[in-house]
């Protein structure tokens, strides 16, 4: 089984949310570390583990990541990390996968599937081997304890409760 480590210089985790029930919020976390057992010819003995710096959270707007980081939301102080560790993969197809794991977010822990796209193993023009993975998940944000929310005049919320995450990670060959 090839290790590949999570390259934080290419890698991000982003997600989005829909606001004031009409449009989507997105973000990302931008410190991203972990590694990946994994052979493309074998998938199904891959695994997976993801650490996320819950206070690199970005939206664009200072005040909302201030509020993200707080314990009305992710409580970085107290849950500084949001991690995901694998338990079982099954191939989806060529080059897809659905990897089954444990996602904890805000100290709460719940099974995830990621729909995962894999792509490599190429050579940079460095010469380093690396692979690049795409997942997909949804998520309801309440489940982990982020339930915040300011009821609307008419019906609805503020925050939707379905959370959409997308993983863009770009890993290399870790050689022993």
């Amino acid at each position: 089984m090839t290790k590949w480590t999570i390259d934080p210089d290419h890698s991000a985790a982003w997600f989005s949310v829909r606001h004031l029930m009409i449009a989507n919020v997105r973000g990302h976390f931008g410190r991203i570390a972990g590694a990946i057992l994994f052979d493309p010819s074998d998938a199904t003995h891959s695994s997976v583990e993801v650490t996320i710096d819950a206070a690199s959270i970005c939206t664009g707007i200072k005040k909302r990541d201030d509020h993200l980081r707080s314990p009305e939301f992710f409580d970085v102080e107290k849950y500084p990390e949001i991690t995901f560790k694998s338990k079982t993969v099954e191939i989806a197809g060529s080059n897809r996968c659905k990897v089954h794991g444990d996602l904890a977010i805000h100290g709460v822990i719940h099974p995830v599937t990621l729909e995962v796209e894999y792509f490599g193993p190429v050579r940079s023009p460095f010469g380093a081997a690396s692979m690049g993975f795409t997942a997909k998940t949804m998520v309801n944000r309440e489940d982990y304890g982020l339930t915040w929310n300011v009821p609307m005049e008419g019906g609805g919320v503020m925050v939707g409760k379905d959370a959409k995450i997308v993983l863009e990670v770009e890993t290399d060959l870790i050689t022993e």
